[in-house]
């Protein structure tokens, strides 16, 4: 309305609708001068610009080759440089959020807990992210009405009766007979849903007792399936009946984590479990109670990975061993773990237990 006021009082007397009607004609109209001007504007940008690329420069005689010594120049610095800008070490320990100096980041590559990577996304691990885990939240969901009263949860541990001025203030009892206090089973929120946190796979050799050669082939073998370096453990009891005894290296084990954890599953999905003939499932009492499973491979399954496959004659067959696999997960229940691993096509068979 200020620009309408100030203007001439004939445009003042037009209707307002024909005003706005004659001033978008007028803006939409461009003259020939205007787009000269334009024109010549961004030839004069262009012309700021370098026709030489810094590819074609001349490359450094040999003279400065030779004086360019950087070691020399930092000897013959007489003081180091500032240690708070270029001498940085972070801390070692923690101390409290309200500490001056804090710990940068794990993202940071300066970081003692930094790890580069991912480098890739396996496929096992987007299936997971798209489908297998809004397809859990939907199996898992389980609706409560506004204003359901809750039931109350009973008490996991005992108290005590107050009989004795000596039970003021005591910390309660665990479970009678000893019993092992398992964690609670936490719902299946978008906050919360169960993955894939490592997978271990450990092979026990008791003839390596006698034979390192065996232990040799157990070794090779992992390293093979899992690209890590295996770690050999020993015997923790002596068995007379196997000739074992106690502080013998018997056994390989290695663990892979993350990406690693899902591309191991992804080939014993679909290239090992498809192949082993007659095979009905994992077990469905397998488990600790504390959302971590496992399975085991006969020596004849272990030759159906590609890794052995291909190098299959490289193994000796009656010494290549069986291998028993634990994947570790972040549920808190057995149940929760096998809707998870059930969603990535793993078959559980008998009878299941919580």
């Amino acid at each position: 309305m200020a620009g309408l006021c100030k203007a001439p009082r004939a445009l003042r007397g037009l209707p307002a609708f024909q005003f706005s009607r004659q001033a978008s004609q007028i803006c939409f109209r461009r003259s020939a001068s205007t787009g000269a001007a334009e024109a010549s504007s961004q030839a004069a940008d262009l012309a700021e610009l370098e026709i030489d690329s810094s590819l074609g420069a001349a490359e450094p005689s040999p003279e400065t080759k030779e004086a360019y010594k950087p070691w020399k120049r930092t000897a013959q610095r007489n003081r180091n440089l500032p240690s708070s800008r270029y001498q940085y070490h972070p801390p070692k320990y923690n101390r409290g959020p309200l500490h001056p100096v804090q710990s940068p980041p794990s993202s940071d590559p300066v970081a003692r807990d930094f790890v580069p990577g991912p480098f890739n996304l396996p496929r096992l691990k987007q299936t997971f992210q798209s489908t297998v885990a809004p397809d859990m939240m939907t199996l898992a969901y389980l609706h409560k009405p506004p204003g359901t009263e809750q039931a109350e949860a009973a008490e996991r541990l005992r108290g005590w009766d107050d009989s004795s001025p000596y039970h003021k203030n005591r910390a309660r009892r665990g479970p009678r007979g000893n019993a092992v206090l398992r964690p609670l089973e936490r719902d299946i929120t978008f906050q919360h849903i169960p993955e894939i946190k490592e997978v271990t796979l450990a092979t026990y050799v008791p003839r390596a007792a006698k034979e390192e050669d065996h232990l040799l082939v157990a070794r090779t073998m992992l390293m093979a399936i899992t690209g890590t370096t295996p770690e050999i453990t020993k015997q923790r009891t002596n068995v007379a009946q196997w000739g074992v005894q106690k502080g013998k290296k018997v056994g390989v084990k290695a663990t892979v984590h993350g990406n690693a954890a899902y591309e191991f599953l992804d080939r014993c999905i679909h290239l090992v479990f498809p192949r082993i003939k007659e095979w009905k499932g994992i077990s469905g009492s397998t488990g600790d109670s504390s959302g971590n499973l496992s399975w085991g491979f006969n020596p004849e399954d272990m030759a159906l990975f590609p890794e052995i496959e291909v190098n299959y004659n490289m193994y000796p067959s009656k010494m290549l061993p069986g291998c028993r696999v634990f994947v570790k997960t972040t549920a808190t229940s057995d149940r929760q773990a096998r809707l998870l691993l059930q969603g990535m096509g793993i078959p559980f068979h008998g009878e299941l237990r919580n």
